[in-house]
């Protein structure tokens, strides 16, 4: 047996350290002294071992649990929040150590449209009718897109990196899908009792049913691209029904429809069709809509399908508006978040105070069954309108060039890089962000960790495959 290095005997010494401190707080009845040996060991961990961290950030996301602390007010997801935080202020001691990061990454414009997106929501939140709510919640956007966009794009810089994280999060995943399916049975599947069996791993069934579209369109892309030995693939195969079932159990609409429209993306880019084509498409469909608005409207008016067990009604109610209420509480919430942006117009009531402000700007006409003026349920269920009533117009343009950006780079990726594992990995980052950011439009889960880390991630996984297309170019040229 060699000597030990001096690396080692640092570890050795920490450990005997980390346990005898345990003991003695044990010892001496101090419980929340506790604390401080397992917040040493993870300064420790950060330091050493950073993309360990990561990975196991990715692994435990699916799996972390929240716990309220009743007596500071506040909430924390456990086990990854402590270090997605710890990571945060180590990139920063090193930003200001070293003074840049990843130069090429940090000028693409996928990164420069979330730099102005943080900095347009730090000025709003100062301007904040409730600062110290603002602020908290700028602070989490800041840790998600630092650790989850940032940090994230130096472990996918190596592509066979990029297969392995899709796994990272798709198992531990499958495994809360599995509970909550198992979960589910014992409520004979009922749509009342799907809204809440994936607790404690999701709060409710409208942000676990778009997690699940997003790795739905990730697993089976895995199967349908990847070239894999038979035992492999059929893992494949495994994780990939294991989701479409959550996703069928969910009982989300949107989330639904968000993998029907990803489908048709997908047939797009089979035919070699690109981003042009794809505006011409929007636009053509805008025309269609404006010269067809009426009968539309009149059609909606008469639909009365209603959310029920019956999954083909159940989808059918998407287009009730107006006795289902599920969707008669989204016009409500966003009629009540275009009166608030007539009201402050250029920088909105504040990030994240939008369910503690919207209720006097509800009309009494509007207001459903399900309603509420306590500030207890939920936003302004769309990344697109929420923003206007939270940090003004310039908040929501910048949510929709983010979108127009991913799908000009998403299209572009996919058509024209020409190394297999590099387009394959583009095109399932590119088709997991469309469910989405299509899903966005009628719900907002960035402030959900378990929807961020696969949204910053994909985007990060776009941003390094397309500074890699252009260093392929240059080294051509």
């Amino acid at each position: 047996m060699g000597k030990l290095s001096p690396y080692h005997w640092m570890i050795v010494g920490g450990g005997m350290s980390f346990v005898a401190l345990i003991a003695a707080f044990v010892a001496t009845e101090w419980y929340w002294g506790l604390l401080i040996p397992f917040a040493l060991a993870l300064v420790a961990s950060v330091l050493l071992a950073k993309d360990y961290v990561l990975w196991f950030i990715i692994v435990s996301t699916p799996l972390s649990i929240n716990v309220e602390f009743e007596d500071l007010g506040s909430t924390m997801n456990f086990p990854n929040e402590p270090f997605i935080v710890a990571l945060t202020g180590l990139f920063f001691i090193r930003l200001v150590y070293y003074g840049n990061f990843y130069p090429k990454f940090v000028k693409h414009p996928l990164s420069i449209i979330l730099i102005a997106h943080l900095t347009w929501m730090l000025f709003t939140a100062i301007l904040s009718e409730l600062p110290m709510v603002s602020i908290k919640y700028f602070a989490s956007r800041l840790w998600t897109i630092v650790v989850f966009f940032y940090l994230m794009s130096k472990l996918l810089s190596e592509n066979k990196n990029i297969k392995a994280y899709y796994l990272a999060y798709l198992i531990p995943l499958s495994i809360a899908v599995i509970y909550t399916i198992i979960h589910h049975g014992q409520y004979n599947f009922t749509k009342k009792s799907g809204t809440w069996v994936m607790q404690p791993f999701f709060k409710e069934h409208t942000s676990y049913g778009a997690v699940l579209a997003m790795y739905v369109t990730i697993a089976w892309g895995m199967v349908l691209l990847y070239k894999e030995r038979v035992l492999r693939k059929l893992s494949y195969v495994g994780l990939a029904v294991v989701v479409t079932l959550g996703l069928y159990f969910s009982y989300t609409r949107a989330a639904w429809l968000s993998v029907f429209l990803m489908m048709g993306i997908a047939g797009m880019l089979y035919i070699g069709w690109g981003f042009r084509r794809f505006l011409q498409l929007i636009g053509f469909g805008l025309v269609v809509l404006a010269l067809s608005w009426s009968s539309i409207t009149e059609r909606l008016e008469k639909t009365r399908a209603v959310s029920s067990d019956d999954r083909k009604e159940h989808l059918s109610s998407v287009t009730n508006v107006t006795t289902d209420a599920s969707n008669t509480e989204r016009l409500n919430r966003w009629k009540s978040a275009l009166r608030m942006w007539q009201e402050k117009p250029h920088t909105g009531f504040g990030p994240g105070t939008y369910m503690f402000l919207y209720a006097p700007y509800q009309n009494p006409n509007e207001k459903t069954i399900i309603s509420t003026n306590r500030g207890d349920v939920g936003n302004a269920h769309s990344e697109y309108i929420g923003p206007l009533a939270e940090m003004g117009w310039p908040g929501s343009l910048i949510m929709i060039i983010w979108v127009i950006l991913i799908f000009y780079y998403g299209f572009k990726l996919s058509l024209t890089l020409t190394g297999e594992v590099q387009r394959n990995a583009a095109i399932i980052a590119f088709l997991a962000l469309i469910t989405y950011f299509s899903h966005g439009l009628v719900n907002n889960f960035l402030d959900i960790d378990k929807a961020a880390l696969p949204v910053f991630g994909c985007m990060a996984i776009l941003t390094v495959l397309d500074i890699q297309r252009k260093s392929d170019q240059l080294e051509v040229e």
